[in-house]
Formats: C-alpha cells, sequence, structure tokens
C-alpha cells in the first residue's frame, strides 16, 4: 500500500504512519483533550456497528464481494477505514505497539489452534479436548468468556 508523497515519492502506509497521522489530525483540531481510551472505545464500537449494518440484511457474501455495486464496496471501505484507524489511535492513546501484539497475537493463536488438531475445523480452541490451553496465556474472564 502506498499513502503520502514524501519528497516525490509515495511513502508505504503502516500502522505507524497511520499513527503519524491521527495525532497529527487530532492535535490540529484540538481533539487530545476528547481522545481518552474510553472515548475511543466507544468510537470504535460505533464504527463497528455501521460495518456490521452494511452486511446485516445481505446473508452470506463471497468473496470479493462480486455482486456488490462500486458504491457499496467503497461505502465499506470507509467503514473499514473508520474502523482501523479508531483501533489505532486506541492502540496509540493506551501505549500500545499494535504491531508487536498482534504479531505477538498470532503467534498465541498458532499454539492455541495446532494445525495438526485444527485443520478443517471451526472449534473454539477450549472446546478442544487435544489442547493444553493452560500453558498458552489463556485469558479467560471470571464469567467463563474468552478472548
Amino acid at each position: 500500500m502506498t499513502g503520502a508523497k514524501q519528497g516525490g515519492e509515495e511513502e508505504s502506509v503502516t500502522l505507524d504512519l497511520l499513527k503519524r497521522k491521527m495525532d497529527e489530525f487530532a492535535k490540529e483540531r484540538d481533539w487530545e483533550k476528547f481522545h481518552s481510551p474510553r472515548n475511543l472505545l466507544l468510537a470504535l464500537v460505533g464504527e463497528v456497528g455501521e460495518l456490521s449494518e452494511i452486511f446485516q440484511w445481505k446473508g452470506e457474501v463471497p468473496k470479493g464481494l462480486p455482486d456488490w455495486k462500486e458504491e457499496e464496496k467503497t461505502h465499506l471501505g470507509e467503514e473499514l477505514s473508520d474502523v482501523l484507524l479508531y483501533l489505532v489511535r486506541l492502540s496509540d492513546m493506551c501505549g500500545i505497539d499494535l504491531d508487536k501484539a498482534a504479531l505477538r497475537k498470532i503467534e498465541l493463536n498458532a499454539l492455541k489452534y495446532p494445525v495438526n488438531l485444527c485443520k478443517g475445523s471451526s472449534m473454539k480452541y477450549n472446546n478442544n479436548n487435544n489442547v493444553n490451553n493452560s500453558s498458552i496465556g489463556n485469558n479467560d474472564s471470571p464469567n467463563g468468556k474468552s478472548d
């Protein structure tokens, strides 16, 4: 992906670039005072709701959305971008390195869902009796729900 031109050349889009752009955007508008983790989370949830509304009555849709009109895909891209930008801003305001956290989570998921035990199955790891979850950073909450 490419983004803003820097010295005549397009800059690759990274989470760090998005973080810097969001920080600049908020500072220019004096919105930093509104960007508490709580406020950003609530805004993120609202955007996820808007994203889900796009799919709400469509049923299952094939990969690539071949039957969608171009304006529907554009709208979807805008809502996905809203979700991404709020997530990037929230992680920044919480001091979380989202790049590293995401890579770590992929590694943890690989341990939770070993290919030889989970391939072709949508069963959650804590329902798979063959996987020992106590040693892989299982963060089950007190109400029995897990991440």
